[in-house]
């Protein structure tokens, strides 16, 4: 695992990439005109090329540093399905939330800070935008449970040093290099990026053998990508205990186990625009008053750091029961849409 592959924090959501982009362009063209654009990383308080400047960066992208205040990120976008040989289907809407704190390390731990996490994700009807708790799947002509993503906790370190992939309760078990905590920024004048990818190849919690609708493959595949904007002012200001962010997600990921996909062919890409503020009032009224009716829990982040953190998959196969098989025992594959 390099530097690079870094996980950032479960799905910590950020407002459109299209509201971060406009400004970035006006604010270059005018750095531009009034000379070089400068894309120093060393600030008056702090150096993004240092581990230092990085843990503590980082700390108030994806938490407070004040310890005491909680940090909501949001995402929302689509669900696409691939399959070789085909076109890419657009099968369904994302859209959800996630609450943040960060607390101390503790004694004879490495020195910053312990990021605590719920989140939830809904999968929303493509014209309406209204939460689905079944859906048609076109693939299989059949009408399937919706399952949501529910991860409590979603939990990891965040010090001078890079972040460890997760165990996903010991299912992944890779052991990468202890490596200071540089991460992959750029600057272009008052806008910061930053850019985040990990990609996993890991056991699968739902094996075939056991969960043949469910899953298909006995490892996971998995890949996400996130793109930060941010701003460099906001960013330096030393008495600014969290940066507001904005950027995009994308996931790579095997069928959904709620599909009943079972050995088809194929996956899914989530791409979503992703923000995170101070305040609840950012996340779509639709989906912040759904979880309030139904899963009310997540609408607070945690107070204390517990284990195991898992990815939903992990608590899909926790959670959930295998689907039965059709009555005469044959696990339905995929046909083409056409």
């Amino acid at each position: 695992m390099n530097r690079r592959n870094l996980i950032v924090g479960g799905m910590a959501g950020t407002a459109g990439l299209a509201m971060g982009i406009a400004p970035a362009i006006a604010a270059t063209k005018a750095s531009s005109s009034a000379g070089p654009i400068d894309r120093s990383l060393q600030g008056k308080f702090l150096d993004l090329k240092t581990p230092a400047g990085n843990k503590e960066a980082f700390a108030r992208i994806s938490g407070n540093t004040d310890m005491e205040s909680t940090k909501y990120g949001w995402y929302s976008g689509m669900v696409h399905g691939v399959r070789p040989g085909e076109k890419v289907v657009d099968l369904f809407g994302f859209a959800g939330f996630s609450c943040a704190k960060l607390l101390p390390q503790g004694p004879g731990e490495d020195p910053g800070y312990k990021k605590v996490l719920r989140e939830c994700g809904f999968y929303t009807d493509l014209k309406t935008g209204e939460v689905i708790e079944e859906w048609r799947n076109p693939y299989l002509d059949e009408t399937v449970r919706v399952v949501p993503i529910l991860n409590d906790p979603f939990n990891h370190t965040i010090t001078e040093f890079m972040i460890q992939p997760p165990r996903y309760g010991g299912l992944n078990t890779a052991e990468p290099p202890k490596i200071p905590f540089l991460l992959d920024w750029t600057r272009r004048g008052p806008s910061l990026n930053l850019a985040s990818r990990i990609n996993l190849f890991y056991p699968s919690a739902l094996q075939p053998d056991k969960w043949p609708r469910e899953n298909g493959s006995k490892f996971n595949q998995v890949s996400e990508i996130f793109l930060y904007q941010l701003d460099w002012a906001e960013m330096q200001d030393k008495k600014t205990t969290s940066v507001i962010s904005r950027g995009s997600w994308n996931r790579i990921t095997p069928w959904l186990p709620w599909m009943l996909m079972g050995p088809s062919a194929g996956h899914c890409v989530y791409t979503c625009f992703m923000g995170a503020g101070d305040s609840l009032d950012i996340v779509d009224p639709k989906i912040l008053k759904y979880a309030e009716k139904n899963h009310p829990k997540y609408l607070q982040a945690p107070e204390t750091w517990e284990e195991p953190s898992l990815s939903s998959l992990e608590w899909y196969a926790r959670e959930q029961k295998p689907a039965p098989l059709p009555a005469d025992g044959q696990i339905p594959i995929a046909k083409p849409i056409r």
